[in-house]
């Protein structure tokens, strides 16, 4: 009977072992749970249309989300992110609609923006040593008020260049858009960098201990104002595949941007105490985010329960998260 007994606690431990050793195990645990549950609850959500549906409303925050996690990762936030897709996105579409300059120069020059704050993001940081929280807290008024300086009204008849990724092809009967698509070539040219590059072990050496990485020889100022800079590209192109998405330029877009995609890293099993994490489990922290309020919408439950719940797995994912951490100290 001893044997017994001993032989099931290997196993209990064999599989919690699993679940600690990839911090990606238990987001997929989730999401796989979360669509076993819908669809003993509504025949509409396994079918390829309706997952095609999820791809399509979470590939703005998912794109978004990619940023977020580069910042996330060295110890950082980033509450700037959504206002400056919405800076990048009317720039976009009111220089092509109000200036008529060509869309592709349209499209360079509010990607130019977004970065310009990524670079002021991080240069902050790292000069005057501000805490993230406050130098991104400023840039996202400084945003803000940049969009309301420049329309208030929403951009229309916008060529179709700026709306190619709400294109779609198909696989099977079922519709993909290229912009589903694009975000997960980002999410995977992501996972290589942070995975297989001296670049991506960095961004992971300063958000765990960044004197440590001082010492170990990296450049600890470089790779934050380079992280900032990259997660600001994110955004610029989270900003096309938004207006893809809209079919508009909308001064009102990305005000909760920066909670959205905080949720998806968070949910994905990533660290807000920096140097923890991977990539691919901010793609699951989205799809999560896609299926609970996809499925929620299905069975007829109201948007402001899927807030709530939203908000729930949010602080159960955190707490997970600082009692794993507590009980390693």
């Amino acid at each position: 009977m001893n044997a017994v007994t001993k032989n099931l606690t290997q196993r209990r431990s064999g599989i919690l072992d699993i679940f600690r050793g990839s911090p990606i195990m238990g987001p997929l645990a989730a999401l796989i749970l979360a669509c076993i549950f819908f669809t003993t609850q509504t025949d509409r959500f396994l079918t390829g249309a309706n997952f095609s549906l999820i791809l399509q409303q979470v590939m703005v925050v998912g794109t978004l989300a990619i940023g977020q996690t580069l910042v996330i990762l060295t110890g950082g936030i980033d509450l700037s992110n959504g206002m400056v897709m919405a800076l990048s996105s009317v720039l976009m579409t009111g220089l092509f609609a109000n200036q008529g300059m060509d869309p592709v120069v349209a499209f360079f020059l509010g990607m130019l923006v977004a970065v310009v704050f990524g670079v002021i993001n991080g240069a902050l940081i790292t000069s005057i040593r501000l805490p993230p929280f406050i130098v991104t807290l400023g840039t996202y008024n400084i945003a803000y008020a940049l969009i309301r300086i420049y329309t208030t009204a929403t951009i229309t008849k916008l060529p179709p260049l700026l709306l190619f990724f709400d294109n779609t092809f198909k696989i099977g009967s079922t519709d993909i858009t290229y912009g589903s698509v694009l975000m997960v070539i980002l999410f995977v040219i992501a996972w290589f960098v942070l995975r297989s590059t001296p670049a991506g072990r960095a961004v992971y050496a300063v958000g765990d201990n960044p004197e440590a990485a001082r010492l170990a020889g990296i450049n600890t100022s470089g790779v934050l104002i380079g992280v900032y800079t990259v997660a600001a590209v994110c955004y610029g192109i989270a900003a096309l595949v938004l207006v893809a998405r809209t079919g508009v330029g909308d001064p009102n877009a990305g005000q909760t941007g920066n909670l959205d995609s905080i949720t998806a890293v968070v949910l994905g099993g990533t660290s807000l105490l920096g140097g923890r994490g991977q990539i691919m489990g901010t793609l699951i922290g989205s799809l999560i985010v896609g299926v609970f309020r996809n499925g929620l919408q299905l069975m007829g439950v109201g948007s402001i329960y899927q807030v709530l719940i939203t908000g729930i797995l949010v602080i159960v994912a955190v707490s997970i998260d600082y009692l794993s951490h507590r009980g390693k100290a």
